[in-house]
């Protein structure tokens, strides 16, 4: 079992990986202490067993599987449940899930009694990989992903890979593209997905290492934090839009944003050219979603609202420079919605080329 430190100016924060994660932390974390679960309706009928054996004695919350429930009325139905539950200063909370359950949870955790301890169990590729790292816990507000949280780092994060093997295809899918954006800033992990993606426990650990170091010396994303927003700007409109997975589409946000970035002269032309390889290749792991790229202007409205845009009303991207290198790039709305045409127009033209 790997064992990773992260220590911020907030509090001291340990991750767990492997398969004895869970068995070998969950009876001290449990001991003595009122527990509290959220879990939502998936993980609760896949893992019975599980909550059974840890947590026979607590109080579970199963929200409805979905990005849809991330809201204000799912947030005040789990801080309501946890008070009717007593919870109290010195209680914990188990988040059990994939990066919904994750955000929630810790942001009610956050929230009970001005915070009370957090343990995040991640069950998704995504989530362990990277969501359930770094304390970012959230709720999504009209649209807007995210947009209602607290920067609240948990306890302990259990990352157990045996959860992997009940994940559809999608899922694992889903998880690729974080791991493909920490490619995109770091050049161990960069080389090793140019020779191909089979050994996911090893990504995990480099890719939580990578994000522990970076959130150690920027906690709150006042800089280098932002690093790990690479491909999230137009991902996340597409997302929004497409009703595709957060990893698809941070995956297609990647390979429009490094085009344009190549195009601009931010990103180095033959660097940009492989880590887009790196992006393609993810993307043909099925199951392979077509995206209609036919409506720019309905991504970039969405990307107009993204809560990493600066004030002077500028979208604002992080995107890949060279091996080991990031910038902060950002463009007025309307050169915005022209280089994302024009990669749209490449994305379309590399399309026809591989059919051929």
């Amino acid at each position: 079992m790997k064992v990773i430190s992260l220590n911020t100016p907030s509090t001291a924060s340990t991750i767990y990986i492997g398969k004895d994660a869970t068995k070998s932390r969950l009876p001290a974390l449990t001991n003595g202490v009122k527990c509290f679960v959220v879990t939502d309706s998936n993980v609760h009928a896949l893992y019975g067993d599980f909550f059974t054996e840890y947590f026979k004695d607590a109080e579970i919350f199963v929200l409805p599987a979905g990005e849809e429930y991330k809201n204000f009325a799912s947030l005040q139905a789990i801080l309501e449940k946890m008070s009717a539950a007593g919870l109290h200063r010195t209680s914990r909370v188990f988040a059990v899930g994939g990066g919904v359950i994750g955000d929630i949870g810790g942001l009610a955790a956050a929230l009970y009694m001005r915070g009370i301890s957090c343990v995040q169990i991640p069950t998704t590729l995504l989530a362990q990989v990277d969501s359930s790292v770094g304390g970012k816990t959230a709720i999504d507000l009209d649209g807007v992903k995210n947009v209602v949280g607290a920067f609240y780092q948990p306890q302990e994060v259990l990352v157990n890979p045996t959860f992997l093997s009940t994940l559809p295809p999608r899922e694992i899918k889903c998880g690729l593209g974080e791991i493909v954006k920490y490619a995109a800033l770091n050049g161990e992990i960069f080389d090793c997905l140019e020779r191909g993606f089979e050994d996911l426990e090893k990504l995990i650990a480099v890719c939580i290492e990578h994000k522990a170091r970076v959130v150690e010396r920027d906690e709150k994303e006042a800089g280098e934090r932002k690093s790990l927003n690479v491909g999230h700007t137009t991902g996340h409109a597409i997302e929004l839009t497409s009703g595709l997975s957060h990893g698809e589409c941070v995956l297609y946000g990647m390979w429009l944003e490094t085009d344009m970035a190549i195009k601009a002269g931010v990103c180095e032309k033959e660097y940009g050219a492989r880590l887009k390889a790196i992006v393609k290749r993810a993307l043909k792991n099925e199951p392979v979603s077509k995206l209609d790229l036919s409506n720019v202007k309905a991504f970039a409205g969405k990307a107009k609202s993204d809560k990493k845009n600066a004030d002077d009303n500028k979208i604002v991207m992080s995107v890949a420079k060279a091996k080991n290198e990031w910038t902060v790039w950002a463009l007025s709305f309307e050169e915005y919605v022209s280089a994302l045409e024009k990669a749209v127009l490449d994305w379309k033209r590399e399309e026809l080329v591989c059919e051929q």
